[in-house]
């Protein structure tokens, strides 16, 4: 009998990028720690002074936004709470990824656990609650601006918390939140003062989106040095570029850690030992080859600093107002523009790292350039096409990845009469990077197994035992080798899911060790 997962624990510190992932991508439940609830209930207990004083406190006795002005009565106030979420629960489009809400909610849950937004402990219990009990609430595609923060997407979560709007419970049905609620044993929570503008004034989506495609970028740059491996090795490419003195000339971390795996990626290949001697008349390899340590490299520290800033921000606390040790204060932290960048700037090394990948691939089909292999990798030229297409539908998503590359972050369209004038659009420049790794992750996929087949036909030489054993995945996974054509999108498909669930990496550390 399979152990039932351990929670991950929300306290007042930060949460790890690995418990975001644990809860968003695999199910983990989630408890709050001791400590959050004191916090939580000492914060609370600040906001219900204030509520009870003369004072206009913002958020907690005023309107929202550029409604901020209007002073709302005690009597009020639960349904300022109930109409701010409603009205935000505002979204457009296709329903987001079941891990981005999940991330989001979680990210949410820990900002609340921090203590420093007034909410009750027991409305945060609810909303780990729903996430422990695998409840998702419907979020949809349009509708954040990434300030202040992602309003509509978090206000649909704070919507199921009042048991209204559409959830899909654990078994993926979709369901009246009110439904899903009760049949989880769990009931729906009445808004209190400051709760529902606590609940929705984050950076949690963005946030969320961004933690996993620096997760799913480090297996993919790790992998698309396995690709190039294979593409350096198949076209005949010299594995002397990468030597460590060379690297060391121009000293970017990235690049020296992707040069250090092709190093040992192609060590013992009988392909590169057959043409280093001195009757080899090739000069220099194309930049695809001789450069890809230096793009990958640059796009792996691209990574590292987008790593950075997401946890500087899984640190913060993103609210407003705040609570303070005896009062709130309003401020800015909710403004994406942090996240965005970075997002932006991961979707433009996606569309490189795609590019020098989709070039090395058009290599192998190209007799001119592919130094004494068939047309296309066709196994009767003319009559077979080959990789010929596969080719093509790397262009198509290159070019695509292109378009993606395109920074949202330098867009800015004014809101709420002109009070929220400057926004981020960190949610949409999210968006597109869940596109782009998705992209990249084929791109590489058809690099991987159209190296594959271009190893297959050196043969009787061999390819070192690295790419060796990737050869041998793809083939254990019922791809065939070179031979008449046959349907190829299928193929393409059962790489792309080698790719995605790291196979591929791991076929090649269980034969030479941890890759950099």
């Amino acid at each position: 009998m399979t152990a039932p997962p351990t929670p991950v624990g929300v306290g007042v510190g930060p949460l790890g990028p690995a418990d975001v992932v644990r809860v968003a991508r695999d199910g983990a439940p989630v408890r709050i720690t001791a400590e959050a609830v004191e916090a939580m209930q000492r914060s609370r207990d600040v906001v219900e002074s204030l509520a009870a004083g003369p004072v206009p406190a913002y958020g907690v006795s005023t309107g929202f936004g550029a409604l901020a002005t209007r002073h709302i009565p005690a009597d009020q106030r639960a349904r300022l709470q109930r109409s701010l979420v409603r009205s935000h629960a505002a979204g457009s489009g296709p329903e987001v990824e079941r891990e981005v809400t999940r991330a989001l909610m979680l990210l949410r849950l820990s900002t609340l656990t921090s203590g420093r937004t007034g909410v009750r402990p027991a409305t945060a219990q609810l909303l780990a609650d729903l996430l422990t009990h695998g409840i998702t609430p419907v979020v949809h595609e349009h509708g954040s601006l990434g300030c202040s923060g992602d309003l509509a997407p978090l206000s649909h979560c704070a919507l199921a918390l009042m048991g209204e709007g559409q959830v899909r419970d654990a078994e993926d049905r979709l369901r009246p939140a009110a439904e899903a609620l009760a049949a989880a044993g769990l009931a729906p929570v009445e808004l209190a003062a400051k709760e529902g503008l606590a609940l929705i004034n984050g950076t949690d989506g963005m946030l969320g989106m961004l933690v996993l495609a620096v997760e799913d970028l480090r297996l993919l740059l790790r992998t698309v040095d396995v690709a190039a491996a294979m593409s350096v090795e198949a076209l005949l490419g010299t594995d002397r570029v990468f030597a460590a003195e060379l690297q060391a000339l121009r000293p970017h971390p990235g690049q020296a850690a992707s040069a250090r795996n092709l190093v040992a990626l192609l060590a013992g290949s009988g392909v590169v030992a057959s043409h280093r001697g001195d009757d080899c008349n090739r000069v220099q390899d194309a930049y695809s080859l001789r450069c890809a340590p230096q793009v990958h490299g640059a796009a792996r520290d691209t990574l590292d600093h987008a790593a950075l800033v997401a946890s500087r921000e899984l640190a913060a606390t993103v609210d407003n107002p705040v609570v303070l040790e005896d009062r709130t204060e309003s401020n800015g932290n909710f403004h994406g523009a942090p996240v965005g960048y970075v997002l932006d700037f991961l979707a433009i090394a996606a569309a490189d790292v795609a590019s020098i990948s989709e070039r090395r691939t058009d290599r192998f089909l190209d007799a001119s350039r592919s130094h004494g292999l068939p047309p296309f990798l066709a196994h009767d030229p003319g009559v077979d096409s080959g990789h010929m297409i596969a080719q093509y539908t790397q262009a198509a998503i290159v070019s695509e990845l292109k378009r993606l590359a395109v920074p949202a972050s330098v867009d800015s369209i004014p809101s709420s009469a002109m009070q929220e004038d400057h926004v981020s659009m960190g949610w949409s420049a999210a968006r597109k990077l869940r596109r782009a790794v998705d992209g990249l992750t084929r791109v590489v996929a058809v690099e991987v197994l159209t190296g594959a087949r271009a190893l297959d036909l050196r043969a009787p030489l061999t390819p070192s035992p690295a790419t060796a054993a990737v050869v041998r995945l793809l083939r254990d996974a019922e791809i065939e080798g070179p031979g008449p054509d046959r349907h190829l999108a299928p193929e393409i498909e059962t790489a792309v899911g080698l790719v995605r669930s790291g196979a591929v990496v791991a076929a090649v550390q269980d034969v030479i060790g941890e890759l950099a």
